[in-house]
């Protein structure tokens, strides 16, 4: 039977010595003996102790950015969906050492610091996407994107948490309806919107007058385009 790849046996071995000595006791040069391998071999995988636990982050986000990059305007929001699916089934696909990295960051605080710092990146990359998708350079469109990446980011964390716990049977299904939920609190903006939230069409304006339809068009006209006292 052959072995599992350099990568797999040291990222075994270095989550069983951080079970046996701890993390902080636990050094490049343990990892690397544990599993059979030279410091060389070890750096050609991880760039520190740090990297052996984390997912490739750098890949997760190269693939949130390539699904982001082939939606439309229309379907804008299906990629964003799409994408944090991926994450999701990453850690899916990762099981055990998935499980195994959330128990050790949660009593490591150098290692929630990280966690993070990592989560950070993963919303900015998409307030960047939702903010050029909303196609509004105002104020109040900036925060409404803020607040629209943290809510998916907080989705798929709170749908991975429960999976992590053993609380959900059906991680995907959670997170497709969480996603729903999400997306449900912020429309999507009418394609042509302007900034000031009109889409430049007629307004019409409903009321009741004794005056001479003729005589009120002019008034009406300048009304609507902003200019009552012309």
């Amino acid at each position: 039977m052959s072995k599992p790849p350099a990568r797999i046996r040291l990222a075994d071995a270095a989550f069983a010595l951080f079970d046996e000595r701890g993390y902080e006791q636990t050094t490049v040069d343990d990892i690397a003996e544990r599993a059979g391998v030279g410091r060389t071999t070890f750096f050609r995988h991880y760039r520190s102790k740090e990297a052996v636990i984390f997912p490739d982050h750098d890949r997760l986000l190269e693939l949130i950015r390539d699904r982001l990059a082939t939606s439309s305007h229309r379907t804008a929001l299906v990629a964003v969906s799409d994408a944090v699916r991926l994450v999701l089934l990453h850690y899916i696909e990762e099981s055990d050492l998935a499980r195994r990295r959330y128990a050790l960051t949660s009593k490591v605080s150098a290692l929630r610091d990280r966690e993070i710092a990592s989560v950070a990146r993963y919303q900015r990359l998409f307030r960047e996407f939702i903010a050029d998708w909303m196609g509004d350079p105002t104020t109040s469109a900036s925060l409404r994107a803020e607040l629209m990446a943290a809510s998916v980011v907080a989705a798929h964390n709170h749908v991975l948490r429960r999976w992590l716990r053993g609380e959900s049977a059906d991680p995907v299904t959670e997170l497709d309806e969480a996603m729903g939920e999400v997306l449900a609190l912020f429309p999507a903006p009418a394609p042509g919107a302007r900034p000031d939230g009109t889409d430049g069409g007629t307004t019409v304006v409903a009321f009741r007058t004794g005056q001479d339809l003729d005589a009120l068009l002019p008034s009406l006209r300048r009304l609507v385009e902003g200019d009552p006292g012309r």
